[in-house]
């Protein structure tokens, strides 16, 4: 009999789709185990119908009374839950699912309380390591590795319609900007963004604008479009989190700091010129193709915490007031040069 196996990671978009592929390193090895997945609402919108997973929302909203209903509303007792997120909330709501084995972060990882509340950890492996790889050797303990990186994220037909109806297919390719993360302190000024995008707007390329239904959103595409020179598809607040990788699927490139649709992308197959100096792409960026990044985590480690970027502890960010000034735009023209030089466009 294959084991059952409980997923806890509740957020963020990016790491829920970092999880996908441990989820298919699982049924690859056996294709019949009960798998569960304990999940936020944002990760189930994007998520809903992952083939062979059972997944269980919880509402962070709900406190402990949520928990209490979570655990009604399990199955049973599982072979194994992989506590995949360290936060507070998290570690807690863990303890609400009952599990022979319970399996979290090395001890090197490991904070708020993680320790508590799992009795098995995953091999401590010293070095930067992008959390991809890390989520990945929760396979380990089960006796399996991820040799093979795969997401099959669940996109409906009817989300690739909607997407193909959005511009025409006429050979013009397309630079999307997903500017904000959910983190704002990681976002570029909106001056740059609409800078780069004139660029590639002078080389030939279709500029689309993408992101959420926030203020903030909503705010900063206004704030490039003004900025912008050449005209923009204006897609912010258009799309669903089930339409989302449809449509990033239709790009050639995006730009965009650390946030969920670079992952999503990424997942998607599409290269991304992804803007890091809060973040580290070694540990953050997109998983399979970091060659069109701008990285300046180095030499924000060493402005705002007095060291160099390999000398930080696993997971740490620096998050600083104006840190996203390290990114100029000429870094990015230069990435986006670099695309065009590797692919001819």
């Amino acid at each position: 009999m294959p084991p059952s196996i409980c997923l806890l990671r509740l957020s963020a978009l990016g790491d829920v789709t970092h999880v996908v592929p441990l989820v298919r390193t699982i049924q690859r090895a056996w294709p019949d185990a009960p798998l569960h997945w304990v999940i936020d609402r944002a990760g189930f919108r994007l998520l809903e119908g992952l083939e062979g997973v059972t997944f269980h929302v919880y509402d962070k909203a709900s406190g402990l009374a949520g928990m209490r209903a979570l655990r009604r509303a399990l199955p049973g007792r599982f072979d194994a839950l992989l506590q995949l997120q360290l936060s507070a909330r998290a570690n807690l709501l863990s303890a609400f699912v009952p599990a022979r084995r319970r399996i979290g972060y090395d001890r090197s990882r490991s904070k708020e309380l993680h320790g508590l509340f799992i009795r098995e950890r995953i091999p401590d492996r010293p070095g930067l390591q992008h959390v991809l790889d890390v989520i990945g050797s929760f396979a380990e303990p089960l006796g399996l590795r991820q040799d093979r990186v795969e997401w099959n994220l669940p996109v409906p037909e009817a989300a690739r319609e909607w997407a193909r109806a959005q511009w025409p297919e006429d050979g013009t390719p397309v630079l999307m900007v997903s500017p904000c993360s959910s983190h704002a302190r990681r976002n570029w000024r909106a001056e740059r963004y609409a800078a780069l995008a004139d660029h590639a707007a002078a080389r030939g390329w279709r500029v689309v604008l993408c992101g959420g239904r926030s203020g903030r959103e909503r705010r900063t595409a206004d704030a490039i479009l003004a900025a912008m020179r050449a005209p923009a598809l204006d897609l912010v607040g258009k799309d669903t989190l089930k339409q989302l990788p449809a449509l990033l699927e239709r790009a050639d490139l995006l730009v965009t700091p650390d946030s969920g649709p670079m992952h999503i992308a990424n997942a998607m197959g599409t290269r991304v010129l992804g803007l890091h100096a809060a973040t580290d792409p070694a540990r953050s960026g997109p998983y399979s193709d970091r060659r069109y990044c701008v990285a300046r985590s180095d030499a924000a480690a060493r402005r705002y915490l007095g060291k160099p970027a390999s000398a930080l502890r696993w997971g740490t960010k620096i998050e600083h007031e104006g840190v996203m000034d390290l990114v100029t735009v000429d870094d990015a023209i230069e990435a986006f040069e670099r695309y065009r030089a590797d692919h001819g466009r």
